[in-house]
């Protein structure tokens, strides 16, 4: 299912999302970045040595990279070990023993690669099938063609790979890798994802010339995770020359050098935090999130802020992050530009406010998963909200929801907005809550372990 189209049919797989009993308290350990492990995993997989990544994400967008990466010829080993008693955690968690060997090889095709519905796979590894030696050909969920990928492909073409496409600019193609790729200047409209450049920059270092991006267009979307993506670059030895770092505004260069085989420990992902902080903030309760890191270029990190300025308040100390909700919700005017994919949870709380939210600056969720934008307002107003579409954004007007079926677009961030409006609201069910397995395992056994815990008594403003 895509756009904001819904089945006339039965709903299939109906969840229905668990009603909080009262006050929440929990420690939740989230499951590892999905943006770190697949990054993580180019950068080993192009490094000059064996590296490791440990406390991976096991969700279906990073395996999904690692068997590309395997149909490639790199060697990905994996070794898993029981997770340790004490908090709640998932599959790939913190909690967890489980580490990938990455052994780099020489690139290969022919290769087939399935890039499901992942923005990350189907955008970081067409440069790297360019310095393959033979054609790779990508394909993936129907979604997955109505994505834009030009901005890769425009570029890639102008760095002199030969890519078939029929034209489309989007998948279906196939890249004939040639063993090597010159690199050099490159002009990207990246204006509808930072991941066009991410996807350039991560692979440049075995670029001949390397290579220098220069975004033209609107202002780009995302920019923490272009952040993201210099420092891991920096930490693998690469030299690279960025804006933040006093360098020329929208443009990035990286050297030509062999990366360093690293021993990575992936941090937890911080935006998959956001309904389980959210589920303090709205039931007034108290939620612990271990490992949270003092210093991060992840965008979920702005939910420390955004949340407190929705009425709660939070505390980093040794043993991770504590949000603590005051049983008061306030609305909340925000540029989500650069945070967008924190986008559903946040309108999700909006609409339970006892005051008017405005979530602008991103128009770009349009081009996500599903049209992020027309779906929030169709399925908050479906359950009797008042939410409306901008150019830009959402204007969320809190109104008494009810119960209904949440559809969720096969978008696994429509299906945690969700289950947090049903902590509070009753009869919420949630089609096909299995698609949060795309980047969250075990959504479901976590969001049920978090309410069996021993509750709080509830705090009042």
């Amino acid at each position: 299912m895509t756009g904001i189209e819904t089945s006339s049919g039965a709903h299939p797989a109906l969840w229905p999302a668990p009603l909080a009993d009262g006050a929440v308290d929990a420690t939740v350990t989230v499951p590892g970045s999905k943006s770190v492990t697949n990054r993580g995993l180019i950068l080993a997989a192009l490094a000059a040595e064996p590296g490791w990544l440990r406390r991976p994400l096991r969700s279906r967008d990073t395996l999904l990279m690692a068997e590309a990466l395997r149909a490639l010829g790199v060697g990905i080993e994996e070794t898993v070990t029981d997770r340790s008693p004490g908090s709640l955690g998932a599959p790939g968690s913190a909690g967890g023993g489980e580490a990938w060997r990455v052994i780099p090889a020489g690139l290969h095709g022919p290769a087939t690669v399935d890039v499901g519905n992942a923005g990350t796979v189907m955008r970081f590894l067409p440069p790297v099938a360019a310095l393959a030696d033979g054609p790779v050909r990508f394909d993936g969920d129907p979604r997955s063609h109505e994505r834009p990928l030009h901005g890769v492909i425009d570029a890639l073409r102008a760095l002199g790979a030969r890519i078939d496409d029929d034209g489309r600019g989007a998948l279906p193609m196939t890249v004939h890798g040639g063993g090597a790729l010159d690199g050099g200047p490159v002009q990207v409209d990246a204006s509808s994802s930072s991941q066009f450049v991410s996807a350039l920059l991560l692979s440049a270092p075995r670029f001949n010339q390397g290579v220098e991006v220069r975004h033209v267009g609107a202002a780009l979307p995302s920019l923490p995770h272009i952040r993201m993506t210099v420092d891991m670059l920096r930490a693998a030895g690469a030299a690279v020359d960025a804006p933040e770092a006093g360098g020329e505004p929208n443009v990035w260069r990286v050297a030509p050098s062999a990366l360093l085989g690293r021993d990575l420990v992936v941090e937890p992902d911080l935006s998959n935090a956001a309904p389980f902080l959210a589920a303090a903030l709205v039931t007034g309760g108290r939620v612990t999130i271990p490992d949270w890191p003092e210093r991060t270029t992840q965008p979920g990190d702005a939910l420390r802020r955004i949340f407190t300025d929705m009425g709660g308040s939070c505390e980093l100390t040794d043993a991770g992050l504590t949000f603590t909700g005051t049983g008061r919700i306030t609305g909340i005017d925000a540029d989500l530009h650069e945070v967008g994919e924190l986008t559903p949870v946040i309108a999700a709380v909006a609409a339970l406010a006892d005051s008017e939210s405005s979530l602008h600056g991103i128009a770009h969720l349009r081009l996500h998963e599903t049209d992020r934008l027309a779906a929030l307002a169709k399925e908050i107003n479906e359950l009797g909200g008042d939410v409306t579409e901008t150019a830009d954004g959402l204007r969320i007007r809190p109104r008494p929801l009810h119960g209904g079926v949440f559809h969720t677009y096969e978008d696994h961030r429509l299906a945690t907005a969700a289950a947090v409006i049903g902590l509070v609201v009753e009869g919420v069910q949630v089609e096909n809550v299995a698609t949060t397995a795309k980047t969250l395992p075990d959504f479901p056994g976590l969001w049920t372990g978090m309410l069996d815990a021993a509750t709080a008594p509830a705090r009042r403003a």
